[in-house]
């Protein structure tokens, strides 16, 4: 029997700001990995390419205010950063 994804632990060593800014990439990062799992069964970012995150970016939030794509964008990036990858995003 696996354990599940700790996405806290794992965004733990790149979280910064306020409590609630923290909370809000834990939620938002919780949610694309529940995303990308269901869309293509990738369930931990390591084995996530930049396709995926870039899927999540144009199609999962399109219907999203800019407002809310940005805050998606900065989390994502935030995920990059971890898995210390050079992918760039762009909204």
């Amino acid at each position: 029997m696996s354990k599940p994804f700790d996405m806290e632990l794992f965004l733990a060593g790149v979280l910064a700001g306020s409590h609630a800014t923290r909370q809000r990439h834990l939620k938002q990062a919780k949610l694309i990995q529940a995303e990308i799992a269901k869309r293509w069964q990738r369930e931990t970012p390591w084995a996530w390419q930049r396709k995926h995150m870039a899927w999540f970016l144009n199609h999962r939030t399109k219907h999203c205010s800019e407002a809310t794509r940005y805050y998606y964008l900065l989390t994502i990036r935030l995920l990059a950063r971890r898995l210390d990858s050079s992918w760039t995003f762009n909204l």
